[in-house]
């Protein structure tokens, strides 16, 4: 989709940002790490991240007949060849990032984001921010207070619009 987004001119990789939550987290997590150079910024949030330990957290193991199981060889590689905190490389430009969980997630234990947040700044090689926003108090999303979710929108959208330069005032070409 960002391929064909750019190629028909509607968006360019500097204005082009890439978000997602839980599985669509993970996508983002794989999305970045295949091809960072595509987009201008990315928001995985609350994603599965080690696609190689998923079953050994929390309600993990129940997803096996979702993503596969390590045990299974052939699932094994598989999963192996997507999983976002496998797949970061040393030396890698990804685009500012800014990762964000919650410290009561039993659905997806933080510590997925932890790992991916900590890898990325490891191997990252561009001046780029990688951060990391830790909701407190909170689980994986469902049954949120109003004024948490403010909060978080906040500051998933003032990082976008740092980032790809939006002019809040309206865009000017």
């Amino acid at each position: 989709a960002a391929e064909f987004l750019i190629a028909k001119k509607y968006t360019e990789t500097k204005r082009l940002a890439i978000g997602g939550r839980s599985n669509g987290g993970l996508l983002v997590g794989a999305a970045i790490t295949q091809r960072p150079e595509l987009f201008g910024a990315a928001l995985p949030g609350v994603g599965v991240m080690d696609m190689l330990r998923f079953e050994k957290f929390t309600i993990g193991w129940a997803w096996a007949s979702d993503y596969g199981s390590v045990a299974n060889p052939d699932e094994f590689a598989a999963l192996l060849a997507y999983s976002p905190y496998h797949n970061v490389k040393a030396g890698a430009a990804y685009p500012p990032t800014m990762i964000y969980t919650a410290d009561h997630d039993d659905r997806v234990v933080p510590a997925h984001s932890y790992k991916f947040a900590a890898a990325l700044q490891h191997a990252h090689k561009g001046n780029a921010p990688v951060l990391i926003r830790i909701d407190t108090k909170s689980g994986h999303g469902a049954g949120k207070p109003t004024s948490k979710q403010i909060d978080e929108w906040a500051d998933l959208w003032g990082f976008l619009v740092h980032e790809l330069r939006v002019d809040p005032r309206g865009i000017k070409g």
